[in-house]
């Protein structure tokens, strides 16, 4: 099965599971930014668990090789404030507004039409972006059990056991 294939069928799985946990909801988005409704960051948290039990799994077996980007925290913070500011004034994020799309609702289509708008000044600035922005606090190749200097499997295991506290106490709040 092609590479391309299996990433359209995971796209699809994902886009599926997004719209049954109701995460592409307009309303769901507002609980998530007024931190009323924890929907979103239970499902996002479970999805970035499971992708790394993926992956490092797939990585163990010798199925696929990790490709690390360097940790560069001036890309990382103005890239998190264009995302958080998208996101507040439009009420979907990326992914939820493709599928908020997808449900027929044509308020996400800004959004969508904002992010190829981005994308593209994104590639026409790109020399200078690399240039400046992409050197600001550069730390290279870095993960998480690479600095620990632990296996990965144990961070892993730490952050499973984290996120399961994390969804008690939002669940006893009725989040």
């Amino acid at each position: 099965m092609s590479t391309l294939l299996i990433g359209l069928m995971t796209g699809i799985l994902f886009g599926f599971l997004l719209q049954r946990a109701g995460v592409v909801r307009y309303d769901a988005q507002l609980g998530a930014l007024r931190l009323r409704d924890m929907t979103i960051v239970k499902f996002m948290l479970t999805s970035v668990l499971v992708a790394a039990v993926g992956v490092y799994l797939l990585h163990g077996l010798g199925l696929v090789a990790l490709s690390i980007k360097p940790m560069v925290v001036g890309s990382i913070v103005i890239g998190g404030l264009l995302f958080g500011v998208g996101w507040g004034l439009l009420g979907y994020c990326p992914g939820t507004s493709l599928g908020a799309l997808g449900e027929g609702r044509l308020d996400a289509l800004s959004g969508i039409l904002g992010m190829l708008a981005g994308a593209a000044l994104f590639a026409e600035t790109y020399p200078t972006l690399k240039a400046t922005v992409m050197t600001w606090g550069n730390f290279g190749k870095i993960t998480l059990p690479g600095v620990l200097g632990v296996s990965p499997w144990l961070v892993i295991a730490a952050f499973t056991i984290g996120a399961i506290l994390l969804f008690r106490w939002f669940e006893r709040r009725s989040l």
